[in-house]
């Protein structure tokens, strides 16, 4: 098997489920139990969120644990948007983003909120200029994602930061999903407020993720209860999800440092056989505009899903749009957002690498995509 979908999930680490594994049979106790076993959880609890911030180069009161991407995206969105409504409606994000960021600013749009959807170059990069320009007086938050989990495209966090500071009364988020382990983010040099980490995507498990959130900052909690995780997000902790996605963080970071020159070769080594391909438009930016690990192409005049399913047939695994849309057989938003056609967006495939993947794998799959591609050709005439 060759699995080339790993911007969808990640094959968890051995490592880390035998943390979650070990943590589930001995830490069993409720972290906010007063008894003693209580309190071996409470401490372990406090060694996973000591480990995340050393990790990202924040401050421990500053992790915030969740269930995932997702509810992270909707819990900063949300959150700043019940915190300070009163101070202005007026939130800012890209056309790109991820379903978890673009449906709920669509959602606030129906309780009154305004949302400016700044568009994107051909390469998929949204212009510093043009957010600065957005900016209002009732502005309060702008959110834009580090990597897009699409096209791969790399937006220019810092610049947009260093913007976005300029004004004190809003805030910025970075959904960081796509990029964590992959593409190197400074959170503080960024000067970013809000960040999101899922666990799914560095080889962790489903079910977990991180809000980093500026310990100057306030917002809104989406869940109401027992006033776990400072107050922000009540529900108790799933205490082995958490230790394990730490594990994952602690093993990605690693491979960050000794890999990345290698998932970097690997990603332009694809791209530039890809680009020469017969039959194969090229969607996404060269490095470094583009992530070295998600690229996306279409094969115009042939649906997706059945080069999918062709693949798939061989034991190659790569996808179509976001895991979170992929079933929905219309248009890549992202891929129309870049000023390409119809044929274009209606035909994009994703393929997504981790350090796992190696030339081998890439040059079957490339051999196999190129029959694939000549035989549905000729099949459809």
């Amino acid at each position: 098997m060759i699995y080339l979908d790993n911007s969808a999930t990640t094959k968890p680490d051995m490592e880390v489920l035998n943390s979650f594994r070990q943590v589930a049979e001995q830490f069993y106790a409720n972290p906010s139990s007063i008894h003693q076993i209580g309190g071996q959880s409470e401490k372990l609890l406090y060694k996973a969120r000591t480990q995340a911030a050393q990790i990202l180069h924040v401050a421990p009161e500053e992790i915030i644990f969740t269930s995932g991407g997702t509810e992270a995206n909707n819990m900063a969105i949300k959150g700043v948007a019940a915190q300070y409504y009163n101070r202005g409606k007026h939130i800012i994000i890209s056309e790109i983003e991820h379903p978890s960021v673009y449906d709920t600013c669509q959602t606030l749009e129906k309780f009154g909120f305004e949302i400016t959807y700044l568009p994107v170059d051909k390469n998929g990069v949204v212009s510093v200029d043009d957010v600065e320009k957005a900016i209002r007086e009732d502005t309060i938050l702008i959110s834009v994602m580090h990597v897009n989990n699409e096209i791969g495209s790399v937006q220019p966090i810092k610049e947009i930061g260093q913007v976005a500071s300029k004004h004190p009364k809003l805030f910025f988020h970075v959904d960081n999903v796509q990029g964590f382990g992959k593409v190197p983010l400074d959170i503080k040099a960024c000067q970013i407020d809000f960040c999101t980490i899922s666990a799914h995507k560095i080889h962790g498990l489903r079910g977990n993720g991180i809000l980093y959130m500026n310990k100057t900052k306030k917002l809104a909690p989406l869940l109401s209860g027992g006033n776990q995780e400072f107050g922000k997000r009540s529900g108790t902790e799933n205490l082995a999800g958490i230790v394990s996605m730490v594990k994952a963080m602690r093993l990605i970071d690693r491979r960050q440092q000794a890999e990345l020159m290698h998932l970097r070769k690997l990603g332009s080594y694809l791209y530039d056989k890809l680009q020469k391909m017969e039959g194969v438009e090229l969607n996404s930016p060269m490095q470094p505009l583009g992530a070295p690990h998600i690229i996306n192409f279409s094969a115009p005049g042939l649906k997706p899903e059945v080069v999918i399913h062709a693949l798939g047939e061989k034991g190659i695994f790569i996808s179509t749009k976001s895991a979170c849309s992929s079933k929905q057989l219309d248009d890549s938003r992202i891929v129309a957002a870049c000023g390409y056609d119809s044929q274009r967006s209606s035909s994009a495939l994703r393929v997504s690498l981790s350090y796992e993947n190696n030339q081998e794998e890439i040059d079957i799959f490339l051999k196999e995509l190129k029959t694939a591609i000549s035989y549905l050709k000729e099949v459809m005439g």
